[in-house]
């Protein structure tokens, strides 16, 4: 009797031993399935703080309707200039470089040639014959009117001093062109070099000679830009150009030299069509001080024609991660922390630090991590 009672207390104690068992894993798997399930991220009050983080709502925000574009800087032509030679002739000295600022008459290349001398030697005559044919001009018309010459005899004197002053005043002008003084070269100075002076203010942008070259009246010897007036140079696409109009506002950037936007207005539209379909528009920029911009610097930019309100949040609320962009939105606050989820977000427009939203009726919740959700999302 006593051993069946043995075994009868000896097997209740198993099945007691194994309802446990069974209880601590089903316990276990629960706990598992609830690790599982709950894929949000937690941040702790003390994390927050310590990390600067962030909340904030949603925004109802103006967003521009824009044609983007792109383009350049430039100057007006009267702030370009190529200095050429009016004869030709091989340059003497060149003292300037690429980057040197010039003023307007300032001397910048000298050019030597046989021909200038021959050119002032020639004057000299004229000049001097000039003024036995205006004696002898003079002389014939005062017989003429007392009938002592011939007509023939007044009228070759009169075509002959006529010839010579059309010819002495064209040399005359040749030899200023050549900024050879007339004065000096009737006082019996004559030069075989000239100098060639500015025609602008500028900057030097391209040197295109070496002391000894030759050069034509048709050689491209310095290029002078005035960098007090720039501008853009935009070329916008056919299918856009009917939303245009003057006035509308620019936001720009240089995108190779700097991040920052920068402001301008259309001044112009043009009235022709490139060969790939595009229309220049000429922008006049709101602040010209303090910029640095040169001639040919890369521009890429967004003519706003009209505007339009839209839910928005800052930038600095989404984190792009491969090609897709995500937000973190407050999901629960306790005690503890923060509760967050990753919602995965459409590529928007951007305007002044806020990316405009779609499909907001779908967000739940109008709190979302606005800083600091870079470190969250980047670490996983």
């Amino acid at each position: 009797m006593q051993r069946i009672i043995y075994h009868i207390a000896l097997f209740t104690i198993t099945l007691s031993l194994l309802a446990c068992g069974d209880k601590d894993v089903s316990n276990g798997q629960v706990e598992m399935q609830e690790a599982i399930t709950d894929a949000r991220i937690f941040v702790s009050k003390a994390q927050f703080k310590n990390s600067d983080m962030a909340l904030g709502s949603i925004e109802e925000k103006s967003f521009p309707m824009t044609v983007k574009t792109t383009g350049m800087i430039d100057v007006p032509p009267e702030n370009r200039a190529v200095v050429t030679a009016t004869m030709g002739g091989y340059i003497k000295t060149t003292p300037l470089l690429i980057g040197d600022k010039v003023r307007k008459g300032q001397a910048l290349v000298s050019i030597e040639n046989p021909d200038f001398v021959s050119l002032q030697q020639e004057y000299m005559e004229v000049h001097e014959q000039l003024t036995y044919l205006r004696s002898e001009f003079e002389r014939q018309q005062t017989m003429n009117a007392e009938n002592i010459t011939s007509q023939k005899s007044f009228l070759q004197a009169e075509s002959a001093y006529k010839t010579a002053k059309a010819r002495h005043n064209g040399l005359r002008k040749q030899l200023q062109m050549l900024h050879i003084s007339p004065a000096s070269v009737e006082a019996g100075n004559i030069s075989s070099v000239v100098t060639i002076y500015a025609p602008i203010s500028g900057s030097i942008t391209k040197v295109n000679v070496t002391r000894g070259t030759y050069v034509s009246p048709a050689t491209a010897i310095l290029e002078i830009i005035d960098n007090d007036h720039i501008h853009l140079e935009l070329s916008v696409f056919e299918k856009d150009i009917m939303k245009l109009k003057k006035g509308q506002e620019i936001d720009f950037k240089i995108p190779e030299s700097s991040t920052e936007t920068y402001k301008a207005k259309v001044h112009l539209i043009g009235t022709a069509i490139e060969d790939n379909r595009t229309i220049k528009v000429h922008g006049h920029l709101e602040n010209e001080e303090g910029v640095n911009f040169l001639t040919g610097m890369f521009v890429e930019a967004r003519i706003i024609t009209e505007s339009a309100f839209a839910k928005a949040l800052p930038e600095t609320a989404f984190v792009e991660v491969g090609e897709l962009i995500y937000a973190l939105q407050l999901d629960q606050e306790t005690e503890e922390g923060f509760y967050f989820n990753q919602l995965q977000m459409d590529d928007e427009d951007t305007y002044d630090g806020f990316v405009s939203l779609k499909n907001t009726n779908e967000i739940e919740s109008s709190l979302f991590l606005i800083r600091g959700a870079f470190s969250l999302i980047g670490d996983e």
